[in-house]
C-alpha cells in the first residue's frame, strides 16, 4: 500500500514540476515575444521617421535630423511603457547584457534576449523601407570611422546605460520619458550617428541611407565598451519599477 501511495506522489510531483517548467517556458517565450515587438516597431518608427523627415524638411534638410530623433524618442517612450511590464522593455542587446551582468535579468537570458532584439530590429528596418518605397538589403554608404566618431558612439552609449540604470529606480513613466529624452539628446549632440545599440547598427547597415558595413564592428565595439563601463560604474542593483 505504502509503494503504491509513494508512486502517486512522485507521479503527483513529476506533473507539478512538468506544469512548472511548461509555464516558465511560456513565460520566456512571452518576454522575447515582445522583445521581438519592440525592437522591431522602435527599429520601424526610427527608419521611417528618418525618411519622413527627410520628405517634411525638403530644401531645409538641417530640420531633418531633429524631426527624425523627436519623432523616434516618442515612439521609444511609448514602447517602453508599452512592453516594459512583460519583458522589460530593453530593445538593445546592451542593454539586456548589463541587466545580466548585474543579476537583473537571468543571466541565461541575455543572449535569447540579444537575439530576439536583432531579428526584430531586421523586420522593423525591413518594413520601414518598404513603406515608404525605399531599397533594402543593399550596401548602405553612409561613413561611421575615425576617432571621433568612435568617441562619440563610447560616449553616448555610456550616457544611455547610466540614464537607464539610475532612472530604473524611478517610476516606469520617468523611466520612459528619462531614456528617450536622453536619446534624443544624444542624436543631438554626439558627433556619431548615436545608435547605442548593436541591434540597430546592424539593421542599419542594409539599407538607405545607413551604415557601410565595414564601419559597423569599430561602432559596436565602441558601443560595447561605452556600454561596460557604465555598467561597472553603476554596478548597484537597481529596483527597477517596469
Amino acid at each position: 500500500m505504502m509503494a503504491v501511495t509513494n508512486k502517486r506522489s512522485a507521479a503527483a510531483g513529476s506533473k507539478v514540476c512538468m506544469a512548472a517548467g511548461a509555464g516558465r517556458g511560456a513565460l520566456i517565450a512571452r518576454r522575447l515575444a515582445a522583445e521581438f515587438a519592440g525592437t522591431a516597431l522602435l527599429l520601424a518608427i526610427s527608419c521611417g521617421a528618418g525618411f519622413a523627415a527627410a520628405r517634411l524638411a525638403g530644401a531645409d534638410a538641417a530640420w531633418a535630423p531633429a524631426i527624425a530623433s523627436a519623432i523616434s524618442s516618442t515612439g521609444l517612450a511609448l514602447l517602453i511603457l508599452l512592453f516594459g511590464p512583460v519583458s522589460g522593455g530593453l530593445f538593445n542587446p546592451l542593454l539586456a547584457l548589463s541587466q545580466a551582468w548585474r543579476g537583473s535579468l537571468e543571466p541565461e537570458l541575455a543572449l535569447p534576449y540579444a537575439a530576439a532584439q536583432g531579428a526584430g530590429a531586421m523586420l522593423g528596418a525591413a518594413c520601414a523601407h518598404a513603406i515608404f518605397g525605399m531599397p533594402w538589403l543593399v550596401a548602405a554608404s553612409q561613413g561611421h570611422s575615425g576617432a571621433a566618431s568612435l568617441l562619440g558612439e563610447f560616449a553616448a552609449t555610456f550616457g544611455l546605460l547610466a540614464v537607464f540604470i539610475n532612472c530604473g529606480r524611478c517610476r516606469a513613466a520617468v523611466a520612459a520619458c528619462a531614456v528617450a529624452a536622453y536619446v534624443m539628446a544624444a542624436c543631438s549632440w554626439s558627433p556619431s550617428i548615436a545608435h547605442m545599440n548593436p541591434a540597430m547598427t546592424l539593421a542599419r547597415t542594409l539599407g538607405s541611407g545607413g551604415l557601410r558595413l565595414a564601419d559597423a564592428p569599430a561602432c559596436i565595439l565602441a558601443q560595447i565598451a561605452g556600454a561596460a563601463a557604465a555598467t561597472m560604474l553603476f554596478r548597484r542593483k537597481p529596483a527597477l519599477q517596469i
